[in-house]
């Protein structure tokens, strides 16, 4: 057979025959007197191993060593690792396929965030939220809600939005008094006021674990994207929540 047949015949191209012949998976077959390969039936049957296992999802260099090993204790252990690495893609494609059926449902119910795609637990933070009111404080929380939904920890994550969960209803006058400080100065009196409404609000672990949850860095340049006597009135906030927790002194 030349090299189109027998290609033809395992259902290869003759460049996949030509490249295993390269990678030294398929010997090179005697040549005729003008010299075309000659292949014969040994030559297919390898060919058609090659295939199934790159079929299988073996890499070629996996090939190559199943190939060497006349045992089949090599083909074994690959075909073992194989299995547990498409055990692990299924488990990641049923998570994945989870996810996507969330946001087509909150899709198909007119509440997909322009945000997203975001975890499930922000989703369902922000559905209790409701409607972003015409407020830039609300609109910076959001923002900074969907940057540490994707850049902190899942179990911190999780965490951080279900502690959030009971703040939903008080929202609107959080970002009132916030929006007041826009363009007020740190020693503001209303900075005061601002902080203990805030710190009545705000669950101890939050502001315990505040601005570590991702990172101080993170924390300080949300501070720094905030109008002087708003990020006061936050800090003072954290405070006040510590010196609750920690107690009198």
């Amino acid at each position: 057979m030349r090299i189109g047949e027998i290609a033809a015949l395992v259902g290869v191209t003759p460049r996949a025959v030509r490249h295993y012949h390269h990678l030294g998976l398929l010997p090179e077959p005697v040549r005729r007197g003008n010299g075309y390969r000659e292949y014969g039936i040994r030559d297919a049957v390898l060919l058609a191993r090659i295939r199934r296992l790159s079929e299988l999802g073996l890499g070629l260099d996996e090939v190559r060593d199943v190939l060497a090993d006349d045992e089949g204790r090599e083909l074994v252990e690959v075909l073992r690792e194989l299995d547990e690495d498409l055990g692990r893609q299924e488990a990641l494609v049923r998570e994945r396929r989870a996810r996507l059926a969330v946001l087509l449902e909150e899709a198909r119910a007119g509440r997909l965030t322009a945000e997203g795609p975001l975890s499930p637990e922000l989703t369902a933070l922000l559905a209790g939220l409701g409607e972003v009111p015409a407020s830039p404080m609300a609109v910076k929380d959001r923002e900074v809600l969907a940057l540490l939904d994707t850049v902190i920890p899942e179990e911190d994550r999780v965490r951080l939005m279900e502690s959030l969960r009971g703040m939903e209803a008080h929202a609107g006058e959080v970002y009132g008094l916030l929006d007041d400080l826009a363009e007020a100065e740190p020693d503001d009196p209303r900075v005061a006021g601002a902080a203990a409404v805030l710190a009545a609000l705000l669950p101890d672990d939050v502001a315990m674990r505040y601005p570590d949850t991702a990172g101080r860095g993170l924390a300080e340049a949300v501070f720094a994207d905030m109008a002087p006597a708003q990020s006061a009135a936050i800090r003072r906030a954290i405070e006040l929540v510590r010196q609750r927790r920690e107690g009198p002194s």
